[in-house]
Order: structure tokens, then sequence, then C-alpha cells
């Protein structure tokens, strides 16, 4: 990651100790992360970065600090108002908002609730509605194979190393190990047993401008998705991203990068 800051906060009556990730300089940026915590997002946020102060927010409890946060934490309605504390602490009042997976269901909803609190909203790949005849798969209990077959459009490619690469020394791979699925846990404790959680009664009231960025490949929510999302959201578009998964600001990073920033600038 280019030169930035870890900044820590502690909101929701100190119960909660949140890492944000700071880097870059412009107007401000939002970035919330997917299922799997925000390690891999870095190069990611350095491309958003050019010509933006771009803010990572650590879901909470898988910062390093404070593992056990995401137990103050109930339900949607709790997650959603711990954002907006969390943007009035750092001064925010109305960034862009861009979510991937997980994190753009979130999006989504902060979008739909604090309508005033997003500028632009940038979604790629969110999870947040259901179809029967095209079911979400529930990343959290695939192997390891199938879960990079679900990911990337290209299993054994850079990007799909890169994400599931762990260190040599013991120490460092179990803790990157444990990570990984204890960020799956504090997430999938809002989406279990499957990510329909009343999204579709609301995301009408999103009203800023919307971009939806989805990988062509995506074997965990289905491309037909961005369509069920452009349909429902007014005023947004679609970007379908070629050779690309679940993970396109990985597999395909300043394609990405690139539209999100020009969306941003538009």
């Amino acid at each position: 990651m280019a030169a930035g800051q870890l900044r820590t906060v502690r909101l929701w009556q100190d119960k909660i100790e949140t890492e944000v990730a700071i880097v870059g300089n412009g107007p401000p940026l939002v970035f919330l992360h997917g299922p799997w915590g925000l390690r891999n997002d870095h190069a990611f946020l350095d491309l958003l970065a050019d010509g933006h102060t771009v803010y990572a927010p650590k879901h909470p409890g898988t910062g390093d600090g404070d593992p056990e946060a995401v137990h103050q934490l109930d339900d949607w309605w709790d997650l959603i108002l711990y954002h907006g504390e969390l943007l009035d602490r750092l001064a925010l009042g109305a960034p862009a908002l861009v979510g991937h997976s997980f994190g753009g269901m979130l999006a989504c909803e902060i979008a739909a609730a604090m309508p005033q609190r997003v500028s632009r909203l940038v979604l790629i790949d969110p999870v947040g509605l259901w179809r029967d005849d095209m079911p979400v798969r529930n990343w959290m209990i695939l192997s390891q194979d199938q879960l990079r077959a679900a990911l990337f459009a290209d299993a054994k490619g850079e990007a799909s190393r890169n994400f599931f690469d762990v260190p040599a020394e013991t120490a460092a791979r179990v803790d990157a190990q444990v990570g990984f699925i204890w960020s799956q846990a504090c997430t999938g404790k809002f989406v279990w047993p499957i990510p329909d959680k009343g999204l579709k009664k609301h995301i009408h009231l999103i009203s800023t401008p919307t971009l939806i960025i989805w990988g062509a490949a995506d074997g965990v929510i289905a491309p037909a998705y961005a369509e069920e999302f452009a349909r429902r959201i007014a005023n947004s578009r679609v970007e379908l991203i070629e050779a690309a998964g679940h993970m396109p600001h990985l597999e395909q990073a300043d394609r990405v990068a690139r539209l999100v920033r020009d969306f941003l600038r538009a």
C-alpha cells in the first residue's frame, strides 16, 4: 500500500474499536470491503487514491485490536447506524461510497437509509438480492478449490495466487488463515444463511447516481444480477468486466479503478 495512515477510532458508546486505512489526497471516497476483509484490497485502494482521499474501514471484528467488536452489533439496523456514526467521526459529510460484495450490500443499505450521506455510489459485484432461479452461492461453505473457481475467472492466475497466498513463517501463516476465516464469520453474521435480508424492499430509495460493476465470470452471484440491481436503482448503469470473476477489482484492477475514477469525476 502507498504511504498512508491507519487511524483508530472508538464508536458505539466506546464499545467498538475501528481501524480505518486512509490513503491519497482529494475528495473523500469510502471503500467498504467484502467478506474476506481488507487485507487483499490495498493495491486497489492505491489506484483509487489517484485523485481521492480513500477511507477504508475494517468491518467490526476484523481489525487487529478488537476481534470481539462484531458482537456489539445485533442486526442490519445496528450496522447501518454504526456506519453513520463512523462517517460523522471521520467528518465525512457525503463522500462517494464504493462497496464490493458484502460491502456493496452494505453500501446499498446506507445509501437507501441515509441518501443525503452519499454523493455517488459504486457497487462491485454486490450481494443483497435473491432469485430462486439463480441462487447466490454460499461462499462460506465452499472448499478452497471451489472458492478459487467462484472468485476468479482465472483460478490459477496471479490475482488468485495473491489472494490465497499465505506467509511461509508458521505463526504468520496461522494468523493469516485465522483472519481469513474470522472475516467471513464477522460479515457472515449479517447474511447467513442467504444474503437476502430485505434490501429489495428499500433499494428503490437509493437516489444517488450509481455505477454497477460486475465480473462477467462471477461464480458467486450470476452477472444477470447486475441488471436486477440496475432495474431497481434509478439513475444507474452497468459495466461488465470481461476476464473477471467475483473480484474484478483484483483481477482487472486498472480497468475497474479507471471506471470508478471516471464515474466519480463525471
